[in-house]
């Protein structure tokens, strides 16, 4: 089975906050799935789903952010997870890449992204498939680009158009974990991050 986790911080305080991109891009896959995140096992809400004609394991850990590993370990013990390089993907949120744009990784640092850095702890390796998805500010019109302050943007609520940008991301984060699922990292690495590089490129 594959476990497919999303950070974020529990609380409807953080509900729509950028922090918790990956706890609604786990939302919008049960929602297709016809599954509600609620059994409570390893420290976080899961919900067994069919996806891509897989059996997956959707979770939110409880844990809040920074202790995320913990959560994702003890998921993987669980679930006997010998492989976490193939069997796991774990969404959050960017600040370096732009509100509407996500990237796929096989495997990197944690970037300052505190929850990042409990996972690479709990698990001792760096090697486990990533969806980042962005939540920083769009650059100015001239290109110039805007810098997004921390933990207080991070913690404040999305407003309308922000939370619209992120709606069609999530879609597509969806399609991307479908592809992972259905024809691998590097077709899904392929066709979504060119994709993703393509549109900036374009301006849109």
């Amino acid at each position: 089975m594959k476990l497919i986790v999303g950070l974020g911080n529990p609380g409807i305080e953080y509900q729509f906050t950028p922090h918790n991109a990956g706890f609604l891009a786990i939302d919008r896959i049960a929602e297709d799935c016809g599954v509600v995140v609620s059994n409570r096992r390893g420290k976080a809400l899961t919900a067994k789903a069919r996806l891509a004609g897989q059996e997956v394991l959707l979770a939110k850990p409880e844990t809040f952010m920074n202790l995320s590993g913990l959560s994702v370990a003890a998921l993987v013990n669980e679930l006997g997870i010998e492989n976490v390089a193939q069997d796991v993907i774990v969404i959050y949120d960017e600040l370096a890449f732009p509100m509407g744009r996500f990237r796929i990784a096989e495997r990197g640092s944690a970037n300052g992204h505190n929850g990042i850095k409990s996972i690479l702890g709990a698990l001792g390796t760096e090697d486990w498939l990533r969806i980042r998805i962005g939540v920083g500010k769009p650059a100015l019109e001239d290109g110039r680009e805007v810098k997004a302050g921390g933990r207080d943007y991070l913690l404040t609520p999305m407003r309308k158009q922000e939370l619209a940008t992120l709606d069609e991301v999530l879609d597509r984060v969806k399609l991307a974990v479908e592809t992972v699922l259905t024809k691998g990292v590097s077709t899904a690495m392929n066709e979504f991050n060119r994709r993703e590089e393509k549109d900036s490129s374009d301006g849109k």
